[in-house]
Parts: structure tokens; C-alpha cells; sequence
């Protein structure tokens, strides 16, 4: 009704809402309630809380701290609060696999069993072979010191 006070008269709007006159005098010039005042505290607290946690914790860490601070608040006024005054907590995503490895196809069978690993360096040799264009390239696996000599051959010549 105060906000309206320039564009109605009291009496007015008084009437519409079905108030009476000195009721609402009344209201106006009362004193706020005690839990009105506990409100107001633990929103200015709960406020604080949430911009020292950088905007991260949410009602349960707010209510430990409440608790903590010697509030007797319980979970669902904490989470109602933050509700009205627009808080939100980080809640960090959860893991999501995207892909599956199945030990038995993680690594290509050896067919031919070659043994890649001597135990002395540069005496297992590898080749890439360049093929024809529509075959692809052929690459073949390094020894198991990783020096090995690739060199570049034609098939058939």
C-alpha cells in the first residue's frame, strides 16, 4: 500500500483490501515481531556464510555452519531461505564414462607372434611400408627400446 500511496488514497485501497482504516495504521507503525528480527539475522547470516564459501556451499554446509555459530535452524528453513534469497550451491558434475575398454579388444592379437623385445637395443628392425593409395598405409610397431629404423619401401620392388 505505500508504494501506491501517490497514484490512491488510503481509504481507497483500504477498502479494496478489505482492512480496516486504523488496522492498518497500526501495522504500519508496529514493532517487528521477534521472529521477524531471528529472520532477518539468519538471512544476513546465511548471506555472509554463502559469500565466504566464494558462493559454493550449499544448505547442508551452510547449515553446519550455522550450527556451528549456535543456531537452532533446521535443513529445510536453511534450503527454504536461500530459495528466496536466490543462493545457489556448486554441486560439482559427476564422472561420466564415455568410453567403455574391454581388456580382451583393448590391444590387437600378435597372429604371426613375433617376439619385439630381445633385451639389446637396435636388434629388432621395423619398416613402414607406403602402399598403394587405395590400400592405405601399413605401419608396424616399434621394438620395446623404441629405437628402431623406419625406412620407406614400394611392395614389389
Amino acid at each position: 500500500m505505500h508504494a501506491q500511496k501517490s497514484n490512491f488514497s488510503i481509504t481507497r485501497m483500504v477498502r479494496l483490501l478489505e482492512v480496516s482504516r486504523s488496522g492498518h495504521y497500526t501495522w504500519c507503525h508496529r514493532a517487528p515481531s521477534p521472529s521477524a528480527l531471528r529472520h532477518e539475522r539468519l538471512e544476513a547470516k546465511v548471506t555472509w556464510f554463502n559469500g565466504e564459501s566464494d558462493e559454493v556451499s550449499g544448505s547442508p554446509k551452510i547449515l553446519m555452519n550455522l550450527r556451528e555459530d549456535g543456531e537452532v535452524i533446521s535443513k529445510k528453513t536453511v534450503a527454504k531461505m536461500m530459495r528466496r534469497l536466490c543462493l545457489k550451491g556448486m554441486c560439482p558434475k559427476r564422472w561420466k564414462t564415455t568410453t567403455v575398454i574391454d581388456s580382451f579388444n583393448a590391444y590387437p592379437v600378435d597372429a604371426v607372434q613375433r617376439h619385439w623385445d630381445t633385451g639389446a637395443l637396435n636388434q629388432v628392425w621395423v619398416r613402414r611400408y607406403l602402399l598403394p593409395a587405395h590400400l592405405g598405409r601399413l605401419a608396424l610397431p616399434r621394438d620395446g627400446h623404441r629405437r628402431a629404423l623406419a625406412t620407406r619401401h614400394w611392395l614389389g620392388d
